[in-house]
């Protein structure tokens, strides 16, 4: 005996609904992710920390001072004497404006080391000078 349920003609199909779902979910997940993405330029140094830090996600030219006073423009090596002129050549823009220079100076580093690069910036003219640091944990 057979039975007959009415499915035999009915061809199979695929649901769409929950496909278009997890295409949106990834497709959130990856913009959140990149969203959340913070662009560092330098080496990585022990920040301090600071309570009223906060995220600024501007282009810049990074600075770092590392524990043992060596300083970085972007990842490689500049004397202290020819820093005026590394940081003068990347902070010019076409368009008039300059970019802002962070300092990321390592907690370990010499606060003299930071006084003589702030220094050299001044009298080479660059004003936009920031030190950055993490937020304070509470």
């Amino acid at each position: 005996m057979r039975l007959v349920s009415g499915y035999e003609s009915k061809r199979p199909r695929i649901e769409m609904v929950p496909l278009i779902d997890i295409v949106f979910l990834l497709l959130v997940f990856f913009v959140y992710a990149m969203l959340s993405m913070v662009v560092h330029r330098g080496l990585k140094v022990d920040l301090p920390a600071a309570s009223t830090a906060r995220l600024d996600r501007r282009e810049y030219v990074s600075i770092t001072l590392t524990k043992d006073n060596a300083t970085y423009v972007g990842d490689e090596p500049v004397p202290v004497e020819q820093l005026a002129e590394r940081v003068a050549g990347r902070v010019a823009r076409e368009d008039g404006k300059s970019l802002p220079v962070f300092i990321n100076g390592d907690r370990a580093a010499d606060f003299g080391a930071a006084i003589r690069t702030l220094d050299v910036l001044r009298a080479a003219g660059i004003g936009e000078v920031f030190i950055t640091s993490t937020e304070e944990e509470k």
